[in-house]
């Protein structure tokens, strides 16, 4: 199963300005177009609970499985939304036995340092939107050094790139 993270962030790294942020006020539309197609080829969408609110889904995406972690699933309302606390080693396993192709991790800093931590993450998707911050959150909740080789740079708009790593094993 190939587990990608995909994430939005600024010029300057990062995912917002805060927790109660959401990417969709900032990023771009082409940004957006990239999301539904890297997720729509992965079928299955994992984020944090503070993520899913931010996101403001009312269901899980057309033609996809949505997994939001969480401590406390009552909070968690979705047409399609799935709650889970597992392992990430246990939630990749499970979703490879059930013949899923791919999963996109889609934050936020906590969710993407627990997938990369655990040794899962194969690629990243890292959309860079001509926007500072200068403060906020970053793309990881911790330090965390992985050697990445670049697959693809891809300019989206006139001002926006999509760099696109492996991550090194």
């Amino acid at each position: 199963m190939r587990v990608f993270i995909i994430a939005a962030q600024t010029a300057d790294g990062l995912i917002g300005t805060d927790a109660s942020q959401s990417a969709l006020e900032w990023r771009s539309k082409a940004d957006g177009k990239s999301f539904g197609e890297l997720t729509r080829a992965a079928g299955v969408l994992v984020m944090g609970a503070t993520t899913y609110r931010t996101f403001r889904l009312k269901r899980a995406p057309p033609g996809r499985q949505l997994f939001v972690y969480t401590h406390h699933p009552e909070t968690i309302f979705g047409e399609g939304v799935q709650t889970t606390n597992e392992e990430p080693q246990a939630l990749v396993k499970r979703l490879a036995a059930e013949g899923n192709a791919g999963l996109a991790v889609c934050g936020g800093a906590s969710i993407n340092s627990l997938f990369l931590d655990a040794g899962l993450v194969d690629e990243l998707y890292l959309t860079i939107e001509p926007v500072l911050f200068g403060a906020g959150i970053p793309l990881l909740r911790h330090p965390i050094q992985r050697r990445l080789s670049l697959i693809e740079c891809k300019q989206l708009t006139d001002h926006t790139l999509r760099l696109h790593y492996a991550v090194e094993k």
